[in-house]
């Protein structure tokens, strides 16, 4: 296995691996509208604002995180926001999903990414660094459907110091049902 974060070249498969492993989850409508957010975060964010961690094993996806960029009106610092994540179905549970997420955030520190944040199990992201976090500490860019899934981290190794201003996500997460 190996890790990647060369988005372009496995564009045409990513789509796909997520909205099987959405519909293996989550049901086929689920694996519809992950799989059509993938096919739109690779299609209209600019490579700046889109970052990538992928897991494969020769030709095959095993696993891919994308990181897209969360904007501040009033704060300079760069933020992503991670979602969605995705490990093949028969590959999960096998610490893939992990070692991806370590993967992506030491790639994002690279690039003097300063804050994570993300939607979903504080159980799983926990393992990872991902604490609970208020909209007072970082403003969602759409109401959040379920406020106790956000959670943030720091890469800087700095205190968490509240973000300034709203947030404004990538268009293909400009959507509330996403939220």
């Amino acid at each position: 296995m190996k890790f990647t974060a060369e988005k372009q070249e496995w564009s045409n498969a990513l789509p796909m691996v997520f909205r099987q492993v959405f519909t293996d989850s989550e049901g086929a409508t689920e694996g519809k509208v992950i799989g059509a957010l993938v096919s739109e975060l690779l299609a209209s964010t600019p490579d700046d604002d889109l970052h990538a961690a992928i897991a494969h094993d020769g030709p095959q996806v095993l696993g891919c995180i994308l990181f897209s960029r969360l904007r501040f009106d009033q704060d300079p610092r760069q933020v992503f926001l991670m979602s969605p994540v995705a490990v093949r179905t028969d590959r999960q549970k096998t610490g893939i999903g992990q070692r991806l997420i370590a993967y992506g955030l030491d790639e994002l520190r690279r690039d003097k990414v300063d804050f994570v944040v993300t939607y979903g199990d504080p159980t799983y992201y926990g393992k990872t660094g991902f604490f609970p976090i208020s909209e007072k500490v970082a403003q969602a860019p759409l109401p959040l459907s379920h406020p106790h899934g956000w959670l943030g981290q720091s890469l800087t190794g700095a205190e968490m110091v509240p973000l300034k201003g709203p947030s404004h996500c990538v268009i293909a997460f400009n959507k509330p049902e996403l939220w």
